[in-house]
């Protein structure tokens, strides 16, 4: 049979609000749908509805910026509780020039302004805040996971994806921050080439290769399409995360 894989924007998914249950969200999109979880799927969530759903806002009006942050906002044009914000998100500045920061974020990631925006999220104008990324963002798909196991019976792979640019091309493209039930970096080394010989350094990003194609599917404007549901994919089943896929930094040549 030859290979092939389905994508399925789920609509209907309502605004997230602090405290929602994800995973009854979830199932009420693919019953909308007409849709039932089969063994071996995968859903795709953007980090904003986790982000939301775990309520990790931050609020500028009650930010007191440091030296350093009043500093960063000079350079970068941006505001300085906002720069407070990023920095408290950050383990290193890395790059800074108007417009933008990018920084190793405490979870790892290298991220512009440490994965925090304004975009698709209701903001008070007296009291603006931003959303930051999940605190935890394995253990978040690894408890959706558990919860749609036990609400269907069915062992699914679950992403949270969220977007990047990359030092090498122009453009954002969606990348996985937290996996479940599936290894997210599959290493082929030893495995035949087509010619029989073995691959020495390949090493596939199997998550990241599925959260872009999500995020195409979801978009990156007024979409309101945050969840979707990939069938086809063959993975290989991990209990281990999502940490595989970040480089070790005496290995990463763009810093």
């Amino acid at each position: 049979m030859t290979p092939s894989l389905s994508l399925h924007a789920l609509p209907g998914v309502p605004l997230v609000e602090p405290g929602d249950d994800i995973a009854v969200l979830i199932l009420a999109a693919l019953a909308a749908s007409e849709l039932v979880l089969e063994v071996g799927d995968v859903l795709v969530l953007a980090q904003k509805i986790v982000s939301k759903a775990e309520g990790r806002y931050a609020y500028l009006n009650v930010v007191e910026p440091s030296a350093q942050a009043v500093e960063l906002a000079g350079q970068c044009d941006k505001d300085s509780r906002h720069m407070q914000i990023v920095l408290n998100e950050s383990r290193e500045i890395i790059r800074k020039r108007p417009g933008v920061v990018i920084v190793e974020h405490v979870l790892g990631y290298v991220h512009a302004n440490a994965g925090i925006d304004r975009s698709n999220i209701n903001s008070d104008d007296d009291n603006p805040r931003l959303l930051l990324l999940p605190e935890n963002p394995d253990r978040s798909a690894a408890e959706l996971r558990s919860a749609l196991l036990a609400s269907t019976g069915v062992g699914v792979n679950i992403i949270i994806n969220d977007s990047a640019g990359r030092a090498w091309r122009n453009g954002t493209v969606g990348f996985a921050i937290a996996t479940a039930g599936f290894e997210a970096l599959e290493n082929r080394v030893g495995e035949a080439d087509l010619y029989g010989r073995p691959l020495e350094v390949t090493e596939v990003a199997v998550a990241d290769e599925l959260a872009a194609a999500a995020s195409f599917m979801m978009g990156q404007g007024d979409e309101a399409l945050p969840l979707v549901l990939i069938r086809g994919a063959k993975l290989r089943p991990s209990a281990a995360g999502s940490a595989s896929l970040i480089r070790d930094r005496e290995k990463d040549m763009f810093r």
